[in-house]
């Protein structure tokens, strides 16, 4: 009995002593503090333990922290963008301690890449041209617009005088045939914005908005765009959102110094649980903006929220975004042009300052005209551009047992807003302005009854192109599926899209005087002193187009498209890639052109002159749309490692953009698909070379493309674009650490384009320069928190129009910032875009002038100096 007591004794000290060790190895501690190659602390860095769900992120010290570890041999992955992920053996025996140095990415050639390609892969083993932008390089280039952003990537040409929308993007010489991003797709985290890029009034840069819910961007040309999503063979601009992995978050507000703008942005993420981590910001801004229209032309904001779960065989992130956001759409403006059409002298009518100036003014503050009901309709003009998205999404990425992979990403978006902004349909003397409404007709200031007295003598004949965007509405679902066999990789998808595309045109007619300064309004009096205006409107309508405008869509595009992309790693150096994907596209809906009716708009009782003819829409004369469309696009890509810091690939490619609005009211017939020219071809070859140095990188790209137009419509000029084009050039990107301080970061792109078909044949397509170019140096001074910087961004000389008379002179634009670390999270930015104010036009309607006199033209130039300010602190 003693010997079995001794022996129950002896057990429950051996088991206090195990559950004393257990209970020891489950509470060691790992801390350490990540730095840069010179020792400074790296706050946001992501550390996490391999084959666990365990991570964290270091704080403003560098250093981080894991709890609760077992006493064994695990192994740490530090990571941070711009340098090189390392991964470190660590043995945990008590409380440990493991710093961890970084080493500098500056070509970040081994980012992990997600657009165009099915699979994670590092852009030196991809066969792929693309550009990663991170928020501090964005941030850097004293962007005024979205649009603005994309000026620094190579090959691609972003028009950005139109405000913050409505730009032209194209890529690599493809033509900009009818405005909008037409052969680009703009993503958000992998599905498109809009169906198509190039919807009239709502291209999907003015559903875009960059802020601090972005980590990056990432930008394609050319390469698997054409068989990874549709309507994109040029290339894809993806907006990549944070997640929340890494904890913090920014406040930041900034204002103008010369201009009236004031914008405040919040941002902020962090785990909440274990596998579990959620992302919420926004913005919100309101001011004039940098020109001058009278009122407040910018005024809303977005916010944008996502969670995420992760699991022991993958994630789900749940996401939604709410923007309202109102801003100014600057139409072309008038320009006075002396000289000849090959050497053109550009610069500011009297009294109207190009780089300044605006059309809005608050004498034209409202329009009002038959809405597509009959009813009356009154617009805001300070709405401008007013894009209305609520949208809810989920993407979910699950590894399968034996190799396989499922990808989902789904969203729905609800769509609405408006476009209204003025656009100068004519410019030019009082008297011809005067005297088309007849000989001897008289003109007087609308808000006054004096006679017009303009120092410049100039009239603008007033197109208010007013367009409710009823519903832009748009479901996306891209569902794939891998499989690795070994050396070769199979994924099959499915993509399914329903856009909505439902808007109404108003467009009325009206004078105003030319002037930068709130432009006053003009009335017309004919010979016999019969008043022929009101408060300077002269028509319900447009006239001088043949009352084209006042219009109504209802239309719905439904796509199907599944697609396949094999991947083979032929050896450890070698890999091939290529993409077979089909689009079917079902359209259905209907539109409806103008009438002409006597209506009493302003309801006073009696009818006035341009009362007698209102446009209203023809509701009993509506066009039915019912037809499909079909493209086959393909894609075959290789990858050649010649060393672990340089390869080379080649890529040939064809895809197709179809049309959606551009083509209605062309008079086709909208039930027969085979009667239509619903699409338009790109081909695409590609060779580059990448090279990886100890202190920068360089790409080197070059490119040949043949497009294929079977005809698009343009409102402004009222007429069917059609052409073909080809073109070749060559890209660059590079980046270099002259220094450990100093880095100087830059692209260019050469492109020889030409027309191959029409009037215009062997001419240059319109507004395509030969060389684009930006360079970015940028220097660090008592610290890493303190730098300054310039951008600059140039371009060659380019012709108005595809028959090459006028040309437009090459410029150079260039931005300043300085930032300076004033404590810990804290930071001030002073930045100025377009430093020499530098007069710099972009697009002009028309396409040659009178040589060796004064002319008027209308033309959209970028805005002029404009300096801001902005404290920052990052918590």
């Amino acid at each position: 009995m003693k010997k079995i007591i001794y022996l129950l004794k002896r057990g429950q000290l051996v088991f206090a002593l195990l559950l004393f060790n257990l209970s020891f190895s489950q509470n060691s501690t790992l801390t350490g503090v990540v730095s840069d190659a010179n020792g400074k602390p790296i706050s946001g860095a992501n550390i996490t333990i391999q084959n666990t769900a365990k991570g964290t992120s270091t704080n403003d010290e560098g250093s981080y922290e894991f709890s609760n570890l077992q006493n064994e041999n695990i192994v740490i992955i530090a990571s941070y963008i711009g340098y090189k992920t390392t991964q470190t053996s660590v043995n945990i025996n008590g409380n440990t301690i493991q710093n961890i140095s970084l080493t500098p990415d500056a070509n970040l050639l081994n980012d992990i890449i997600v657009t165009g390609v099915v699979g994670q892969k590092t852009k030196i083993k991809s066969s792929l041209s693309i550009t990663s932008l991170n928020t501090k390089q964005i941030e850097q280039s004293a962007p005024r617009s979205t649009a603005e952003i994309f000026r620094s990537i190579p090959g691609i040409r972003s028009e950005s005088s139109g405000g913050e929308g409505n730009s032209n993007i194209s890529v690599r010489g493809v033509p900009i045939s009818s405005g909008g991003s037409k052969y680009l797709q703009i993503q958000e985290d992998g599905l498109p914005v809009l169906l198509f890029g190039d919807i009239s009034f709502a291209t999907a840069d003015i559903f875009t908005r960059f802020d601090g819910n972005v980590a990056r961007i990432e930008a394609i040309r050319g390469g698997s765009a054409s068989t990874l999503s549709s309507n994109s063979p040029g290339g894809i601009i993806n907006f990549i959102s944070k997640t929340g992995q890494t904890e913090g978050g920014t406040v930041r507000t900034s204002f103008g110094l010369d201009y009236d703008n004031f914008r405040t942005d919040l941002d902020y993420g962090a785990k909440i649980g274990d596998g579990l981590y959620f992302h919420v910001g926004g913005f919100y801004r309101a001011g004039e903006g940098v020109r001058k229209t009278g009122f407040t032309s910018n005024n809303g904001g977005q916010v944008k929220f996502n969670i995420t779960k992760e699991f022991e065989n993958g994630k789900i992130t749940v996401y939604a975004k709410f923007l309202n956001d109102k801003a100014v759409a600057y139409m072309p403006m008038p320009v006075q042009v002396t000289g000849t059409n090959s050497n053109p002298n550009w610069g500011n009518v009297n009294g109207f300052d190009a780089t300044t100036g605006a059309l809005q003014s608050i004498y034209l503050t409202h329009n009002v005209g038959l809405g597509p009901d009959g009813e009356l309709r009154r617009g805001n003009v300070a709405d401008g551009m007013n894009p209305v998205s609520k949208s809810i999404g989920a993407n979910a990425s699950f590894n399968l047992e034996q190799g396989w992979k499922l990808d989902d990403n789904i969203r729905y978006s609800a769509n609405s807003g408006g476009f209204i902004s003025p656009f100068p349909a004519e410019v030019g003397s009082s008297s011809t302005i005067a005297n088309s409404f007849g000989v001897g007709s008289s003109l007087t200031y609308a808000n006054s009854g004096t006679p017009f007295d303009n120092p410049n003598g100039l009239v603008a004949r007033i197109h208010m192109f007013d367009t409710k965007l009823n519903d832009l509405s748009n479901f996306m679902n891209d569902l794939k599926i891998t499989k690795k066999f070994d050396k070769v990789g199979i994924t099959a998808g499915f993509f399914k899209s329903i856009q909505n595309i439902s808007m109404s045109w108003l467009w009325n007619s009206y004078l105003q005087e030319v002037s930068d300064n709130n432009p006053r309004l003009i009335n017309v009096t004919n010979a016999t002193g019969n008043l022929l205006s009101e408060n300077g409107l002269y028509a319900y309508g447009v006239p001088t187009w043949g009352n084209c405008c006042t219009r109504n869509y209802d239309t719905q595009y439904n796509v199907s498209a599944p697609y396949v992309n094999v991947t083979i790693d032929a050896t450890d150096k070698l890999s091939f890639e290529g993409g077979l994907r089909y689009d079917l596209g079902k359209v259905s809906g209907s539109f409806a052109g103008s009438a002409q009716t006597i209506f009493d708009i302003n309801n006073d009782g009696s009818i006035s002159v341009p009362e007698t003819s209102v446009s209203a829409i023809n509701t009993a004369n509506e066009t039915a749309v019912h037809y499909d469309y079909d493209y086959v696009s393909y894609t075959i890509g290789a990858n050649f490692l010649l060393t672990e810091k340089q390869s080379l690939f080649a890529r040939y490619s064809k895809g197709a953009s179809a049309k959606a609005d551009r083509i209605l009211f062309s008079g086709l017939d909208y039930t027969d698909g085979n009667k239509i020219n619903s699409l338009d071809f790109l081909t695409q070859a590609e060779l580059g070379y990448k090279q990886k140095f100890t202190k920068g990188y360089v790409y080197a790209t070059a490119f040949h493309s043949k497009t294929d137009e079977q005809g698009g419509y343009e409102a402004t000029s009222n007429s069917i674009i059609k052409n073909n084009y080809k073109s070749y050039g060559l890209e660059l990107e590079s980046s270099y650490n002259v220094s450990d301080n100093f880095n100087l970061r830059g692209a260019l792109t050469y492109t020889k384009a030409e027309i191959t078909s029409g009037n215009n044949n062997g001419n240059e397509p319109r507004r395509q320069p030969k060389l684009m170019y930006n360079l970015m140096p940028t220097y660090s001074f008592l610290g890493d928190k303190n730098t300054i910087g310039l951008s600059f961004i140039g371009q060659t000389k380019a012709y108005t129009q595809d028959s090459n008379e006028l040309i437009m002179n090459g410029f150079v634009i260039a931005n300043a910032f300085v930032e300076i670390g004033i404590t810990k999270g804290l930071s001030a930015n002073f930045s100025v875009n377009n430093l020499f104010d530098t007069l710099a036009i972009t697009e002009t309607e028309e396409g040659a002038i009178t040589e060796n006199t004064v002319n008027y033209v209308r033309a959209r130039p970028m805005p002029g100096r404009s300096t801001s300010v902005a404290l920052s602190y990052r918590f």
